[in-house]
Formats: C-alpha cells, structure tokens, sequence
C-alpha cells in the first residue's frame, strides 16, 4: 500500500509524517487483515509530490444511462433493481457533492464524474476490514515475519526476480534502489501478482469516502482525496472506473500503490506511453524505485545494523523515544549504552533503535539507517519494513545458490 495502509501500503501509500509510529499499514485484503492483527492499525496519507504530472485531458462529458432505480430520500443509498444485492450511491445529495468538489479539485468534466460517482457501490465488508484491531492485541515479529519468509514466497520470488531481471537491474542503477528491496516489497504485498485484491475501486474509496465507520479516527478526508485521485488517473489514462479492482482500502497492482501514489511518483518505465501498475511489471519496479529514492534511499547505505540495546531502561527509552526516525550518531547511541556491530559503529548515522515486540517473548532489535525508514515510508510499519528486507535477501541468497 505504496503502500496506505493506508501502508494503508504499502499501498503500500500514502503522505509521510516527520514521526510515524510503527506498525501501521493498508494492502490487499489478507494482507492488510493480517497487517492489521499483528501491526496495529493504519495511518496513511500521501507524501509531498515528487513531479507534477500533466494536465488531465476533461473526457467527453457523458449523460448517465438509465439505472431504473427507485427515487431515493437525501443521503440515502440507491438499492438497484437489476441488482438487488447491492446498494449503489445513486444521486444521493452528498455523494453528487462531492464529485463536483472533485471535478474542481482535478480538473475533470462535472457531468462525466458525476456518472462515475453515481455507479459506485457501498461495500459494507470494506467499512469493517477498515476498522482496528481490538484493543490489546499483541504484536508479534516472529509470527509476522514467519507469513513472510517462507519456502513458497520465496521460490516465487526468485521467479520473479529472473523474469525481470532486466527492469530490477535498470531500476536500480537508475535509482540505486537494490533489486533485493524491490523484489521484497512485490513479494511483501502482494505475493508477486497472486493476491492484488478483488474490490472494485472506485467502490472502496466512494465507501470510505462517503461512508467511513465510526468508532475509529475519521480518515474520510484522506480516501475522498484517493477518489479524486482515481478519477483523474481513470480520465488520463482512459480507464473503466468499475473495471479496476484493488485492495480494500483502495491500493492499486503488484505494488499496491494507492491512487494518489501513481499519480505523483510512478513511471512510465518501459516507455511504451502508458503507466500500468496492475500489468506491466517493469512500471511497478521502476515505480517502486522511484519511491523509494524520493522518500529519502541513499544508494548504497546500509538498511539497518545489529545492535544490543541498553541494558539500563531510562537509556532505552531514550533512544526509543523517536520511534524509528534516525535521531543519533553512533557515539550518541554507545553513550547511552548500546552496543552497534562494527559496521554500524564505524557509520556516520543517524540512526534508530528499532524495537520489535515478539509477544510474550523478549523483544528484536535492529539500528534503522535512512534507508530503513525510507522503506517505512512505503508502508508506515517497522514490522514491514523489516519483512521486505529480509525477504528480498532471503530471495537473493536462494538464488544465488540454485546457480
């Protein structure tokens, strides 16, 4: 949910924040449910633009076809009646507001979005898969990295890796973002193209726009914002709105990018004219890439160190305090007690002292570099971060050997 969830992503995506708290995500739907149980809840939003992207070409405007839907009172749902099972927005009041705020915002045709709008569905499953953990559930990275790292993933990622061979190694010579990362966040969200989300879209994010569930932070804002963004990225690259399926919180292909993501950080970089990250691998990991260098990766830095913290707990806590932005050097860190590898002792930092529950066991730790939280950027999780990267070695190391 280029992450959202919210990561949601990493998609895998969503806006970065100075000081996320780990553990927050949003990807496909067992990803993110899972993500969800053992991270904690989402906290996505989009990252500043990278590039402005062109100017969105106003479709033709396009009178909506006869629905046969009965009249419906104000800001209620329209039930249809060739299908009865599902409950659409119809005109409702709110709902034809909104698209034209959006047609404002994004310089789309106000008759051709409200068409679009007025075919979205309301997903009540995607109000409940939205919603928190309950309170108390722990957090736990053995369990979360064994979902991960693990023989089938694996195999399945070497097969990927030698498929796009070519694009991995162009991307990161363009980007100096290694194969390994790129490889391990495809692997992390979406199982290499096995589980990209069977929602439709434009479905999820009128539901979380129009009707976000109580009983959790309102982030309605956040997801009508998305649905913008999908109605602009649907007009630019002449999409079918109801054709495009994704996560439930609305995050896009291999990559989970959310909608807002694409927009402003994916690439084109096959070059054949077109950004396609539902189906063209080589735009996912140029894409991925991308993101990754705007959101802070420097090209050859380390992603994190081994380290022993502090025995001493008011040190300890000090150096968590900022969760995990690289706050100090590693003298700062000796100082306070910890004790870094000799690569991480002999680096200039800044770093983080990572902390990873592992239930009713003795916490994991690792020293995060700038390329660590970079990751974090992707999907706003420690838990995650920590997932791809050893996935992609894992990748690497198996593949390395079946030469």
């Amino acid at each position: 949910m280029s992450g959202f969830m919210p990561k949601f992503t990493s998609i895998s995506h969503g806006a970065a924040s100075a000081r996320p708290r780990a553990g927050r995500r949003a990807s496909p739907a067992w990803l993110l449910a899972l993500a969800l149980l053992l991270t904690g809840p989402p906290l996505a939003v989009q990252a500043a633009a990278a590039r402005e992207r062109p100017l969105v070409r106003k479709p033709v405007a396009k009178k909506p076809a006869p629905t046969g839907q009965r009249k419906a009172a104000p800001n209620k749902p329209v039930r249809s009646d060739h299908e009865p099972d599902l409950v659409t927005y119809g005109r409702r009041d709110d709902a034809m507001q909104l698209a034209d705020t959006l047609a404002e915002r994004h310089g789309l045709d106000a008759d051709w979005t409200r068409a679009q709008l007025a075919q979205a569905r309301y997903l009540p499953v995607v109000a409940r898969l939205i919603m928190p953990p309950p309170a108390g559930t722990a957090k736990n990275w053995a369990a979360y990295r064994a979902r991960f790292i693990e023989p089938e993933r694996v195999r399945a990622g070497i097969a990927f890796w030698d498929a796009q061979a070519r694009w991995l190694d162009a991307a990161e010579q363009r980007y100096g973002v290694p194969a390994s990362v790129v490889v391990g966040i495809v692997g992390v969200e979406t199982f290499y193209g096995r589980v990209t989300g069977n929602f439709r879209v434009l479905d999820a994010l009128a539901t979380l726009s129009l009707d976000f569930p109580k009983g959790r932070k309102d982030r309605s804002e956040f997801f009508r914002d998305e649905l913008g963004q999908f109605l602009r990225l649907a007009a630019t690259e002449q999409l079918a709105t109801t054709a495009v399926k994704g996560s439930f919180a609305g995050a896009i292909g291999l990559g989970q990018f959310m909608p807002g993501s694409i927009n402003r950080f994916a690439v084109d970089f096959d070059g054949d004219g077109h950004i396609d990250m539902a189906n063209d691998p080589a735009d996912v990991i140029g894409s991925v890439a991308h993101y990754l260098a705007e959101h802070g990766w420097q090209r050859g830095l380390p992603t994190h160190h081994a380290i022993k913290p502090p025995v001493d707990t008011a040190d300890r806590a000090a150096l968590l305090a900022p969760d995990i932005l690289p706050s100090f050097t590693p003298a700062q860190m000796a100082g306070r007690g910890a004790a870094l590898d000799e690569a991480g002792a002999a680096g200039a930092g800044p770093l983080a002292l990572v902390e990873l529950q592992n239930g009713d066991a003795a916490p994991s730790y690792i020293a995060g570099t700038q390329n660590f939280y970079a990751v974090t950027r992707y999907n706003w999780s420690s838990y995650y971060a920590l997932a791809v990267i050893e996935l992609g070695q894992a990748v690497a190391s198996a593949r390395a050997a079946s030469r």
